[in-house]
């Protein structure tokens, strides 16, 4: 006979990482990342994420409205202690981590040339979730993938695409890793 245990459902299912990049008040590019996202719709494209509201991706969210969506790899698992650090205001995580970044093509904020894919968005609406926390929507103006990652679709078993369960347990082409949070 099977048995069921209780689990909290956010240690339950396994999501996308994505890193965030945006641009603080005085220019310097702030990236974070996130497992809570999602494609909202495609008609019009639209892609959001779920975002602390003390966080500074919010605040530079809410400064110029746009935002770009790094699509991540196992690579950038030993990272995401680094870019989940709590830097002062106006420190580039991305110049922290020793990561790169290269223009967009229609929005400000820099893509991270490490990333095997792209989207670029106008934030478009944001849902208040809690007194905490609110869902990011944001108008799909651009995206773009690695040439050598893609065939009719992203090739997973190329990407290796990075995973997040909770806390430091991750998930690479379907096992199971630990990376530092």
């Amino acid at each position: 006979m099977n048995e069921n245990v209780n689990a909290p459902f956010n240690k339950m299912l396994c999501r996308p990482c994505i890193v965030v990049t945006t641009l603080s008040s005085n220019g310097a590019s702030n990236a974070a990342p996130f497992s809570f996202n999602s494609p909202a719709t495609t008609k019009p494209p639209t892609y959001g994420f779920c975002c602390e509201v003390e966080h500074d991706t919010w605040r530079n969210i809410q400064l110029n409205g746009e935002f770009v969506v790094n699509l991540v790899d196992e690579s950038f698992g030993p990272l995401m202690a680094d870019l989940s650090r709590d830097l002062p205001y106006g420190v580039s995580e991305i110049t922290e981590t020793g990561l790169t970044e290269t223009p967009s093509k229609m929005v400000k904020p820099p893509r991270i040339k490490e990333a095997y894919g792209w989207v670029e968005c106008r934030m478009s609406s944001v849902a208040e979730l809690s007194a905490h926390a609110v869902w990011i929507f944001g108008e799909v103006l651009v995206s773009e993938i690695r040439k050598n990652v893609f065939e009719t679709v992203v090739s997973f078993e190329k990407v290796k695409p990075l995973h997040h369960i909770w806390g430091e347990d991750y998930v690479v082409g379907g096992t199971h890793k630990k990376f530092k949070r």
